[in-house]
């Protein structure tokens, strides 16, 4: 009892500390990139892979802002997906990131035209969404993959023959 109480308390302070991460001026846009992060901290090349087939960005380049510039999971997601809804290029949107990340992703978004309430905001954060509930469907056993044809090697479930 007490050890639940305790991991209880200690993931409530990390949610509250992880959402300080990040600056976009909405809490649950903040909360979907914290979740982002969740997810690739558990395997980053699986996040490098899928993030660079759905962007079309080279692993390479994200390996770059990773290291290089100590982007996160969830800022490399939330700088391709600016991009992919602004139709720029990726390189682009990292160069205003760089200028100003310490002003938060809020004010890096609105330089770039995405204004709070905005048409385009609204999709930024719903895409994010989505895309943190789909690693947590995944965690969960809800995620794509998951099915009798993967128990059965591939192979469709057989049924009864009439």
């Amino acid at each position: 009892m007490r050890n639940s109480t305790i991991l209880t308390a200690f993931l409530v302070f990390g949610f509250i500390l992880a959402n300080a991460q990040y600056n976009t001026g909405d809490t649950q846009l903040n909360a979907s990139l914290v979740q982002i992060d969740a997810q690739a901290s558990v395997n980053f090349s699986a996040f490098k892979s899928d993030i660079s087939l759905n962007y079309n960005v080279p692993e390479k380049k994200i390996n770059s802002w990773s290291v290089e510039l100590g982007m996160k999971a969830g800022d490399i997601y939330l700088a391709l997906e600016i991009a992919k809804i602004l139709k720029k290029p990726a390189d682009d949107v990292v160069k205003v990131y760089r200028t100003n990340k310490q002003k938060g992703w809020g004010a890096i978004a609105k330089e770039l035209g995405i204004k709070p309430g905005s048409p385009e905001f609204h999709a930024l954060k719903g895409s994010a969404d989505k895309h943190a509930s789909k690693g947590k469907n995944k965690e969960n056993g809800k995620g794509e993959g998951k099915g009798k044809e993967k128990e059965n090697g591939g192979a469709k479930p057989k049924g009864k023959k009439n």
